[in-house]
């Protein structure tokens, strides 16, 4: 293979001239050194470059490079997030995996993602993520169809028709756009794609394995606890799988003992996969599996362990508050029980770990790394600091990681 690094260029030049043989040592010596070449001009490109995905025009070049000298490289990030690309590929990709099992960004968008991208460009506290009664909609846009709880055509429209979401995207309330009341809105948990994707079948335990995943950085088996109370396992847990109890109490248990007090919030929900369309049962509505609000998956096998637990409402309570995983960073200004996802995701999303999971999440698509050194957990640290006291403006983070991995 022909070399193409500094050393080859000098013995390259050397047969040329004296001063390609000095140029080439000086580009040599440079990278090797690792000594700061990028200006202004080249930070405000390689910031817009990683926020927006497009190279800037000229203009935006040197008003950002211009920020950049006058000591607001924060600005200069602002006017790279403010390029619709931000919104219709960056936010895009970053939000698709949290939408699907298979974590694929490779998914048409989404009422789910659509909601993701409004809240970070009207810079609505993040938290509301995983309870606000909110939902983002285009509206009076060309041949695009009109929203829908039973099918997905109105964003998948938007996006193949190239709409601008930072122009178009509409704040509404789910309640007013679907059959949910106000009360049983959760933000995200409550879209019609997460409906589709975790409520599905199963047993709603899925909504808040990947609610922990996607929005706390965390699976269950990081935060596996044998040492709670198994009082609110359900029925369809065996007590001994394969005949032994001892895998039930050094390893079931040590999940569902956190996990089945939370999912009750959902006890309420279903997909109908016959409409394609999200259930709840409300004031009034029975199962006639239960005889009670509660859907019938919460009852499935329930012959595993009859003594087990029955679910006859959504009171939730949260088992993490105590033992190891009080690491989490739990709200104490919050009870930690609560009933129905609203007050849930309240919980969840107002915990160090939530506020964490986001800028790191945020630092390692800006930065195209996770944090490698200690500076970089300090950078970490501080943004974590700047998220909350912002209000959780997701976009203050982006701008924030935008800067110190613009280059020097």
């Amino acid at each position: 293979m022909i070399g193409t690094g500094p050393m080859y260029i000098a013995k390259k030049n050397k047969r040329h001239s004296h001063s390609g043989v000095v140029l080439a040592l000086v580009i040599m010596a440079t990278v090797g050194s690792g000594a700061a070449v990028a200006g202004p001009r080249e930070q405000a490109k390689r910031m817009h470059d990683r926020l927006a995905g497009v190279p800037p025009t000229e203009a935006v070049l040197t008003s950002m490079a211009s920020k950049i000298s006058s000591s607001d490289a924060v600005g200069a990030a602002m006017e790279a997030i403010n390029n619709k690309d931000f919104y219709n590929v960056t936010l895009k990709n970053f939000a698709m995996p949290w939408t699907n099992e298979a974590q694929t960004v490779f998914a048409p968008l989404n009422d789910y993602v659509a909601t993701v991208i409004g809240i970070v460009r009207d810079d609505i506290p993040f938290t509301d993520i995983l309870s606000g009664d909110v939902l983002y909609v285009a509206t009076g846009v060309g041949s695009v169809p009109a929203y829908s709880m039973s099918n997905n055509d109105h964003y998948a429209q938007l996006e193949l028709q190239g709409i601008d979401l930072n122009a178009n995207l509409v704040n509404v309330t789910q309640s007013s756009m679907t059959t949910l009341p106000a009360a049983a809105t959760a933000g995200v948990m409550t879209s019609r794609a997460a409906a589709e994707a975790f409520f599905i079948d199963g047993t709603n335990r899925a909504m808040l394995r990947f609610t922990l995943l996607n929005h706390l950085c965390t699976d269950l088996e990081q935060i596996k606890d044998v040492t709670g109370v198994p009082d609110r396992i359900r029925q369809d847990v065996t007590r001994s799988p394969g005949g032994d109890s001892r895998i039930f109490m050094n390893a079931c248990i040590g999940c569902h003992i956190g996990m089945d007090p939370l999912t009750q919030a959902f006890a309420y929900y279903e997909y109908d996969k016959a409409n394609t369309t999200i259930v709840y049962n409300d004031v009034g509505q029975t199962d006639p599996a239960t005889g009670s609000r509660v859907q019938a998956k919460y009852r499935i096998n329930s012959d595993n362990f009859k003594p087990g637990f029955i679910t006859t409402n959504d009171n939730w309570d949260n088992y993490w508050r105590k033992g190891p995983n009080r690491s989490l960073g739990w709200d104490g200004a919050l009870p930690g029980s609560g009933s129905g996802a609203k007050s849930m995701g309240q919980e969840l999303a107002k915990s160090n770990a939530f506020a964490t999971c986001q800028v790191q999440k945020v630092f390692k698509n800006v930065c195209l790394r996770s944090p490698i050194d200690a500076a970089d957990r300090n950078q970490i640290s501080n943004m974590v600091g700047s998220f909350k006291s912002s209000n959780y403006n997701l976009k203050q983070v982006f701008a924030e990681s935008a800067v110190y991995c613009m280059g020097n």
